[in-house]
């Protein structure tokens, strides 16, 4: 057993955690001392990563030493505005984690491109607009299958489970550490300027998007498209119709996505010692933007904007004030163009240093309470 997870047995019980009042302070350390400096925040950072991996996602295993590139496919693509790449990543013990992958590579432009990292399977025929869209833009177009990994169900003999059995990840957790394979591998394709990647995700695969660009600090800009319960909403402050913590992690619905620890605060979410903030903060001083739909109410926007507003101290405590967005449209729970739109948007502003054509601090409920009462330290 991984020395985090023999760490993870001590995490006391919900019952044996005080209730909080408000939303968790994130600059509040465990010793009961508070965030003074950047290398305070460092540490601080690093007991966030322990409680919500100890207690929602899981643990993963660390990266592979090395991964081999099995080439599938490599093709003229778009009407010849780029060219496709399918190849299978093959990694870990033996080498018996295999995971589909694809790119595509503008044929305009010199030097290495900037790149958006889809949990897609971006080959996919009903995807060809986008990857036109996003082409014509001036990136590359990056994404996996991660069903390779973990097929989306309570069964835990398929794909990464088998190869790591010690680790206690569950499924978020095993699809977030396909983003970081796949950074791994973006940093070996020439075409890609792996400095500069934008990753998304739309509903669970937006809640994989914010727990992957959490982690793994090269991603510069992190979009999840969507998220609700376990991604950019709250646990604590849920709007009328939206998913709950107890509703996600139901034994029939969606309990593997999560560590069995987490369904243990249903109807105890002020026990949490944590609330989603403490995720989007930990992006900071790297970019964050979630995009929403307002008629989306099981994705909780209230509770989202909640979020961000509760992020925005530790961005600030950072010197990166502009660098926690969000946005809102009319509409449901999909992803539609105008969202690849938003997404370009924000990779061009803050990849590219262009003018934003939009707003990513407006509030859909300007008149609501923020939900806490403590402020940022000084700015180090």
């Amino acid at each position: 057993m991984s020395q985090p997870e023999r760490q993870s047995e001590q995490l006391p019980a919900p019952d044996a955690l005080p209730a909080i009042d408000g939303l968790p302070d994130p600059f509040m350390m465990a010793n009961g001392s508070r965030v003074a400096t950047a290398e305070d925040w460092a540490a601080r950072r690093r007991e966030i990563t322990a409680m919500l991996l100890g207690y929602e996602y899981g643990h993963m295993p660390p990266a592979p030493g090395s991964i081999a590139v099995e080439k599938v496919v490599s093709r003229a693509a778009l009407d010849g505005a780029a060219i496709e790449k399918q190849v299978v990543l093959c990694m870990g013990p033996e080498g018996r984690i295999r995971m589909r992958a694809g790119l595509f590579v503008p044929t305009k432009g010199d030097g290495a491109h900037p790149a958006i990292l889809a949990v897609e399977p971006v080959w996919l025929e009903h995807l060809e607009p986008v990857a036109a869209r996003v082409v014509d833009a001036g990136y590359a177009l990056a994404g996996f299958e991660r069903h390779d990994l973990d097929a989306d169900s309570a069964d835990r003999t398929d794909g990464a489970h088998p190869v790591y059995p010690e680790y206690d990840w569950a499924s978020l957790a095993v699809w977030a550490w396909g983003c970081m394979l796949m950074m791994d591998y973006l940093d070996m394709v020439e075409e890609v300027d792996a400095t500069r990647v934008a990753i998304t995700g739309h509903s669970r695969a937006g809640k994989v998007a914010l727990l992957a660009g959490a982690l793994d600090e090269r991603i510069a800009v992190v979009a999840p498209h969507a998220s609700g319960a376990g991604g950019a909403g709250s646990y604590r402050i849920v709007g009328n119709g939206s998913e709950t913590l107890a509703l996600i992690t139901e034994p029939e619905r969606f309990h593997y996505w999560f560590h069995p620890r987490l369904a243990g605060f249903a109807g105890k979410e002020e026990r949490l010692p944590f609330d989603q903030h403490f995720l989007r903060a930990l992006v900071a001083p790297r970019t964050v933007v979630s995009v929403e739909g307002l008629g989306d109410k099981w994705a909780n926007p209230l509770g989202t904007q909640q979020m961000y507003v509760a992020a925005q101290p530790v961005f600030d405590f950072l010197g990166a004030s502009d660098k926690n967005g969000i946005y809102f449209r009319p509409g449901g729970h999909d992803m539609t163009m105008e969202d690849w739109d938003v997404l370009l948007d924000v990779a061009g502003h803050f990849l590219l240093a262009e003018p934003a054509a939009r707003d990513y601090t407006q509030l859909p409920y300007p008149d609501v309470e923020r939900g806490f009462s403590w402020t940022a330290p000084a700015e180090p």
